[in-house]
């Protein structure tokens, strides 16, 4: 049996997801309308109810009650008219506009529709969205609420979202640690070794290398856990591009590469900077970094420009 695609991409193929479903229960429920001789479709419903409730309506009355496009009204109206379930007239006060309402076996058929066919189909769904979670309906509302208040193209410019490594990111792991460490300092030998060979020194060995991409301008920064020895690791190589400072791109990453290291046995996580990167050693501390001299003095000696070093609290780290 083949694994089904939308399902293993989550939320990445929610829309096309919702648009499958929709489709389906459109389709079932075109089969209960068959089996009770109506000939309307699904599509055609939402006008047919709007009319029903709330008396005859304008096409732009009707765009704003069912919250779509007009041609999907007029699509629907269309269908409603060639069925002789609605009609159309010039609006008295505004000649401009059509005014539609349900004809007299308009009426009589969605009569027929609340009694015989409405109540089971909204019975049949409500079966099927029972569940521990909450109303689907109310899930419903709270994502169509949230688009309301922002858009997706919105959220999807404006947030984060991590990268795992992959072989075609080995150069944007060097290019992004290369250029933060060139503008503060000089590249070391231990900075070249690491970041011309990430996958043999970092993932080969159990450890994980992050990527950060933001919205409009794609991958800006990276950071490792870097495996050294008897279950101890480094949180190494990370930075961000000048281009996308401000927009707390490195606050995320480190707090998503924290929660995977948290996920990973570790005996200690520890980080290997300098005073003038003071920007960044606020960050390590507000995320529960402490300052270590210990760490300091076994590892320091690494690198020529470390005279700070920082350890994760083991308490913190295998909660």
């Amino acid at each position: 049996m083949m694994p089904d695609i939308l399902q293993d991409l989550g939320y990445l193929a929610l829309g096309s997801r919702l648009k499958r479903l929709a489709e389906r229960l459109q389709a079932d429920a075109t089969q209960i309308f068959e089996q009770n001789c109506f000939i309307t479709q699904p599509s055609h419903f939402p006008l047919l109810a709007a009319l029903d409730r709330y008396g005859p309506l304008t096409v732009s009355e009707a765009v704003s009650a069912l919250g779509v496009s007009q041609p999907a009204v007029t699509r629907s109206l269309v269908g409603l008219v060639d069925m002789g379930l609605a009609e159309t007239m010039v609006s008295e006060t505004d000649r401009r506009q059509k005014t539609i309402s349900l004809t007299e076996a308009g009426t009589s058929a969605v009569a027929r529709m609340k009694r015989d066919v409405w109540p089971h189909v909204a019975r049949a769904a409500e079966e099927m969205a029972a569940g521990p979670d909450g109303s689907l309906l109310d899930q419903i509302a709270r994502i169509e609420a949230a688009l309301d208040t922002k858009s997706m193209p919105d959220r999807a410019r404006d947030g984060h979202a991590i990268i795992e490594y992959s072989d075609d990111l080995a150069g944007a792991f060097y290019d992004i640690n290369a250029e933060w460490i060139s503008d503060m300092f000089t590249l070391e030998p231990n900075d070249i070794a690491i970041l011309s060979n990430p996958k043999e020194l970092i993932i080969d060995k159990g450890g994980q290398i992050l990527f950060v991409s933001t919205g409009g301008l794609g991958i800006v920064g990276t950071c490792a856990l870097m495996p050294v020895k008897d279950g101890h690791f480094e949180l190494t190589k990370m930075g961000v591009l000048k281009s996308a400072r401000g927009r707390k791109s490195g606050e995320f990453l480190l707090a998503k590469a924290l929660e995977r290291a948290r996920a990973m046995e570790m005996n200690s996580l520890y980080l290997l900077t300098n005073r003038k990167c003071a920007a960044a050693i606020h960050l390590y501390e507000k995320l529960g970094f402490e300052h270590d001299a210990t760490m300091l003095d076994t590892y320091g000696q690494r690198y020529d420009r470390c005279d700070v070093a920082m350890s994760y609290p083991l308490e913190k780290l295998t909660a």
